[in-house]
């Protein structure tokens, strides 16, 4: 059976050319993190390979073999996300995080090699917007002249940042996002999962089943975002110096996890983005419910334009690290344009915050 959750029509798309035997040599899987292009991709090269007569099965010896990576003929090629830029002392960079020519090259050679134990070889590529130039140019010679029982599955989130002539070579399969109530209905029915934490998880996964499910089996996940909630919070209240500091804490997480980094951005989008809806009086469309009374509270000190004026430095800031840009430089920069929000404090009963203004230079 497939996992991935939802997808139905591509999923259905897929039975089919299985079943007449007119698979593509080349998708290309596109969609946000965590919405189940890794799932998908795997549960197409069990189908691909399964001995069931309804793939995929998910129980005969080749798709447990798949599944705990023991299968010699689908392999996974995926940016390691930990150490993958060296910044000197000057802050420049001297390395960028792609995709060698070199994992690629090997790729090919095993591509021409015959299936040594299933019915297809099926190679992966996760994050395949990283190749660099050269590996691109070597993937697309492959598109071009596609060995026999050969599948290759190319997983994007930025299909922009992909060579075009690669992309154009493969057949796109877009996953897009759940609908918040499909996501609440699969996490109460599927995960027993409690109607008011599905409704919440539903809403802050963006429609992106992975999210809700790893928050489900992990609390640490919400933990985690309400401390970055908190720090921005922090940072609105904070001089230029505590800010500088947060900037080079991102810049030097960012050359070890830039997932991690991409997340934390993401976050702050989605808190911006309520911003701008409760300034503009659509509270029932806010992402976290949860942080209502928090996020009114804000809005009231922010004008709509200075709102719309930060979400564009944080898109920006999103496409520089995507370009490799000096990080602490965009970070800086992204800090320097975070609103300020000014606080009085009252010692009638110790210090705490008291009515909250917008500086006039926010």
């Amino acid at each position: 059976m497939w996992r991935v959750i939802g997808h139905n029509r591509i999923l259905a798309l897929l039975d089919r050319s299985i079943r007449e035997h007119s698979t593509a040599h080349a998708y290309l899987l596109v969609g946000p993190p965590h919405i189940g292009k890794t799932t998908l991709a795997l549960d197409l090269a069990q189908a691909l390979n399964c001995n069931d007569a309804d793939p995929p099965c998910g129980q005969c010896r080749s798709c447990r073999r798949i599944i705990e990576d023991k299968h010699a003929d689908v392999v996974m090629l995926t940016l390691d996300p930990r150490v993958q830029i060296n910044i000197d002392d000057t802050g420049e960079l001297r390395q960028k995080a792609k995709i060698s020519t070199g994992s690629v090259k090997q790729l090919q050679h095993l591509a021409n090699l015959t299936p040594y134990e299933g019915k297809y070889k099926v190679f992966i590529i996760e994050n395949a917007e990283y190749m660099s130039p050269e590996a691109s140019n070597r993937t697309l010679k492959i598109l071009e002249e596609p060995p026999p029982n050969v599948v290759w599955l190319l997983l994007s989130t930025r299909e922009t940042k992909l060579l075009p002539t690669v992309a154009s070579r493969c057949q796109r399969l877009e996953l897009k996002p759940l609908p918040q109530e499909q996501m609440q209905a699969i996490l109460t029915d599927s995960y027993s999962v409690g109607a008011d934490e599905a409704a919440l998880l539903a809403r802050l996964s963006g429609g992106c089943p992975g999210w809700a499910l790893s928050a489900v089996a992990d609390d640490g996940l919400l933990r985690q975002r309400r401390q970055i909630i908190d720090r921005l919070r922090s940072l609105l209240i904070a001089d230029l110096g505590e800010r500088f500091d947060y900037a080079r804490e991102l810049a030097t997480q960012f050359t070890q996890d830039r997932r991690a980094v991409s997340e934390t951005i993401t976050l702050w989008l989605r808190w911006w983005r309520d911003l701008m809806l409760i300034r503009g009086g659509w509270t029932e469309a806010i992402v976290n419910v949860d942080c209502q009374a928090e996020l009114e509270e804000q809005a009231q000190s922010l004008s709509l334009s200075t709102i719309k004026d930060f979400i564009t430095s944080l898109r920006q800031t999103e496409e520089f690290i995507s370009k490799n840009v000096n990080p602490r430089l965009a970070f800086e920069s992204l800090m320097l344009g975070l609103p300020k929000i000014e606080v009085n404090l009252s010692s009638s009963h110790g210090t705490r915050p008291a009515q909250q203004r917008r500086r006039s230079s926010g």
